[in-house]
């Protein structure tokens, strides 16, 4: 939803269970972007500006730890899904990541990698957020 709102078009690569919610895509799509949505990680990036992943296994999901690592194999962001993105695409993932997983150390860590800046811009909206609270 947020990227139809700022008209950017994307693509979702993922497992077909964890796809969204039909509801959401038809409601992005009203912004007149394209909405893409695949399970084949083959080609995926070709083109791409931004490659954004998230943890496999989020707080609270521990217990679905083992299940999701089979279903998310294959899905790991590495150097091949990189190259096939245009040469000055940037790495997004909002941390904490881990390494063979959701990413490689290399792709965490190289030069496209924009995941501490991320971070910190995270880190200064959550700040501006509690100073309106405290007013």
């Amino acid at each position: 939803m947020g990227c139809g709102i700022a008209g950017i078009n994307v693509k979702i690569v993922s497992p077909k269970k964890y796809w969204p919610d039909e509801f959401y895509v038809k409601e992005a799509k009203k912004f007149g972007v394209k909405v893409e949505i695949t399970d084949k990680v083959e080609g995926s990036t070709k083109d791409a500006d931004v490659i954004a992943t998230d943890t496999w296994v989020s707080m609270g999901d521990e217990a679905q730890k083992q299940q999701r690592l089979r279903d998310f194999k294959g899905y790991t962001v590495n150097d091949n899904l990189m190259k096939q993105a245009k040469p000055d695409a940037i790495f997004l993932h909002c941390l904490p990541a881990y390494y063979d997983y959701e990413v490689t150390k290399r792709v965490a860590h190289g030069p496209q990698s924009v995941i501490f800046d991320e971070a910190e811009n995270r880190m200064w909206a959550q700040i501006a957020i509690m100073v309106a609270l405290c007013k």
